[in-house]
């Protein structure tokens, strides 16, 4: 006899953030029937700014959504402190390997495709809400540290306005996207669709927030990166350059050396502290 055939699943709140809720009937009703309380969204953004205010249980978000994709609102989602702990199972018509590739990256938990058999669902929902539950006490000692940091750099959500935390999450998912990209970073609109807003914006809230323009915090971050490459791997400085998203060994020689008043053979070549150092981090708004 099967688990879930003998433990009632668990009742939550789930948000269904999909722009065509006319195929959903059926998952709804079943969802309903199964005790979850629902509410829904009809676009990405929208997706984010209710998951943010009505702090579901879980999100269940179609891929596909016009201008603005799932993807950005699981950027967000997850760029955002008070949103992460949220499981999100993306539910798309395709099938490609690579788009559930992308969406598990970008901190999915599961993928379920259309056309789908509504018990199914339940049974995926079910299972990850029970592995949410086990995973509540971790969970309150990561917000506590998450708090503890944002008090310290006094960027805690209650104590700053609604419009300056979202430009911070949204600068947070802008370095996110920048630091898991960091050898083929996209350029600036296709960065500022990919976290759902527009280049004019980004460039503004980036800069309020980092203190930094983005190309000046992907030429940093890069630079950083090789810094520690060079250090703790045996990559030569043509890999290293390739890896961080340098054109060519010798324009990666000549930033290395502005940066770090040595080239990076020389670089390697001296005695390295136990620790490289690490990219810093994005400064309080």
């Amino acid at each position: 006899m099967s688990y879930w055939s003998t433990t009632p699943p668990r009742r939550a709140h789930i948000l269904v953030i999909d722009d065509n809720i006319e195929e959903l009937h059926l998952l709804l009703s079943a969802l309903r029937e199964a005790g979850h309380r629902i509410s829904l969204a009809f676009d990405a953004l929208q997706g984010y700014r209710r998951a943010t205010a009505l702090q579901p249980d879980l999100v269940l978000l179609d891929v596909h959504m016009g201008a603005t994709d799932g993807y950005a609102t699981c950027r967000l989602l997850k760029a955002d402190a008070s949103t992460a702990h949220i499981p999100v199972i993306f539910v798309t018509s395709s099938s490609s390997v690579e788009e559930r590739l992308t969406g598990l990256h970008e901190g999915a938990v599961d993928y379920i495709l259309k056309p789908f058999e509504p018990a199914e669902v339940l049974a995926r929902v079910a299972v990850h809400l029970a592995l949410s539950a086990s995973r509540q006490h971790a969970q309150a000692c990561m917000a506590q540290a998450e708090t503890a940091l944002d008090n310290a750099r006094g960027e805690r959500a209650g104590s700053v306005p609604a419009a300056a935390h979202a430009d911070m999450v949204l600068a947070r998912a802008a370095e996110r996207v920048v630091r898991a990209n960091l050898s083929d970073v996209p350029a600036l609109p296709a960065l500022a669709a990919r976290v759902g807003t527009h280049e004019k914006r980004l460039s503004r809230v980036f800069r309020e927030q980092t203190g930094r323009t983005v190309f000046e915090f992907v030429r940093e971050t890069r630079l950083a990166e090789a810094q520690r490459l060079l250090a703790a791997s045996a990559l030569s400085v043509e890999e290293v350059a390739l890896a961080v998203g340098f054109s060519s060994a010798g324009n990666f020689s000549t930033a290395f050396r502005e940066r770090f008043g040595r080239t990076p053979t020389a670089y390697r070549q001296a005695p390295q502290p136990p620790h490289a150092p690490c990219p810093p981090p994005m400064a309080p708004a």
